[in-house]
């Protein structure tokens, strides 16, 4: 029976797949085997027990009842991957497990899973840089106005919105690199992290499984793999979240009925509302924005996990089995949901352009400021006379050039060309130029 909705409703098949129970025990079975490899190569025991183990180390043999089954009795939960292997193994089977203490194989498991993870979140963002790539480059000159506060400020263009998201986007993907060189680590140490248990050619066993296994080993443990990187990999998805839930949040601002400049793709046969049939409800980004909550929340007991008692407690395992496959399952989701909306934006221009105007050229209060100082009066001075004439248009609902021309102060400084040349779409600065920069810079490192 379904209970949490990542089961029936949120993430894909691919990362369900990766936190499912089938694949996490195979992995837990694919350390057993690295390191009754590492044990043979090292003649600590017999290479066709290896191979048998090796062969075996498969849920085509080691079925998941069987383990359940075993743990059912003994309450240990490594134990009865380690039974269930060894009872398929026959003779062999007494290899199993040599040395190792739960954690050396969770551990190292868990970093596999981890690597397939970031793989797939990789892929994913990389998608969406593409997508905001295209849509920064095709909106580099599309000029609407700038909110600060939710109130008009000044003009700016959508390639600016999309270029700063791309930035994010793309140092996501190089903090990525950075998480995966310290969190795709494993571990054969033994009970207190000594690794007394395998010998005196222990970290030999050891990187001859993390080699196999395509990890590296942690360069010091306890009993567990240091859980600060366990907290930084839950924050760094946290983060992605963040920029997911930006995201979201200022499409389903501009989708607002006032505003209306862009809208999340709405399908033929979709329904809005169960009572109110012209609704366009942005459900998607409100999805997203909803689920990084979620991924927020996750950070405390990530962090909680670090402090433990002495070399080891068992306090962070059971968040621990919350935590990594509902954080990667949520952000899955969000992802994906964040690149359909963005291919399949849609924009008025219409809107785009009226909300422009909408103050009635109240925006061109600062150009207006910047002009008169060049031309010598002083900036307060300047600022002051503005406010005033800005105020005066606000109180009489007059469009604020009109109020402008009437200034004889203004006059004395400006002719009617300059005047007439204060227009938003000639007060974008240098916005393509940034754009270009950032894709210049993104392209660069996307080679």
């Amino acid at each position: 029976m379904a209970i949490h909705p990542i089961d029936y409703r949120y993430g894909s098949e691919k990362m369900k797949r990766i936190w499912g129970e089938e694949n996490k025990l195979q992995k837990l079975l694919d350390v057993e085997a690295a390191l009754a490899r590492a044990h043979a190569r090292l003649g600590n025991i017999p290479e066709e027990s290896a191979r048998v183990i090796s062969e075996r180390a498969n849920t085509k043999w080691v079925k998941l009842e069987r383990v359940k089954e075993i743990e059912a009795e003994i309450h240990h939960d490594i134990m009865a991957v380690v039974k269930a292997l060894s009872e398929v193994c026959g003779e062999h089977g007494k290899y199993v497990h040599l040395g190792a203490t739960s954690n050396d194989i969770i551990d190292t498991a868990n970093a596999l899973l981890i690597k397939e993870s970031l793989g797939l979140i990789e892929s994913y963002l990389r998608e969406l840089r593409d997508v905001l790539m295209k849509l920064a480059e095709e909106h580099k000159y599309t000029v609407c106005i700038g909110r600060t506060h939710g109130q008009h400020a000044v003009p700016t263009t959508y390639g600016m919105k999309f270029a700063l998201w791309l930035d994010e986007v793309q140092r996501h993907l190089e903090r990525l690199e950075g998480i995966k060189k310290r969190v795709l680590v494993g571990k054969m140490r033994g009970a207190v992290g000594t690794a007394a248990s395998f010998g005196e050619r222990a970290l030999e066993i050891e990187r001859l499984v993390m080699e196999d296994l395509g990890l590296r080993p942690a360069l010091i443990t306890n009993q567990l793999v240091p859980r600060d990187l366990y907290a930084e990999l839950v924050m760094f998805l946290a983060l992605v979240a963040s920029t997911l839930d930006k995201i979201g949040l200022e499409i389903r601002n501009l989708q607002r009925t006032e505003i209306l400049e862009v809208s999340e793709p709405f399908g033929e046969k979709q329904v809005g509302s169960s009572t109110m049939p012209h609704k366009r409800n942005p459900i998607r980004t409100e999805k997203v924005c909803g689920l990084a909550r979620v991924l927020y929340s996750n950070v405390i007991p990530a962090l909680l996990n670090n402090p433990l008692w002495h070399e080891r407690d068992l306090t962070n395992s059971s968040v621990e089995r919350v935590i990594l496959p509902e954080s990667f399952v949520l952000l899955d989701e969000m992802l994906r949901v964040t690149i359909r909306v963005l291919k399949g934006l849609e924009f008025f221009p219409e809107n785009i352009e009226r909300n422009l105007y909408l103050t009635k050229n109240l925006i061109m209060a600062e150009p207006l400021m910047l002009k008169l100082t060049e031309r010598g009066m002083g900036r307060q001075e300047a600022h002051e006379l503005v406010r005033q004439l800005a105020m005066k248009a606000f109180r009489e609902g007059r469009d604020f050039l009109e109020v402008v021309r009437e200034s004889g102060e203004v006059r004395k400084y400006l002719s009617e060309e300059d005047l007439a040349s204060l227009k938003p779409e000639n007060y974008i600065g240098v916005a393509p130029e940034i754009v270009d920069n950032v894709l210049r810079y993104v392209r660069e490192r996307s080679l």
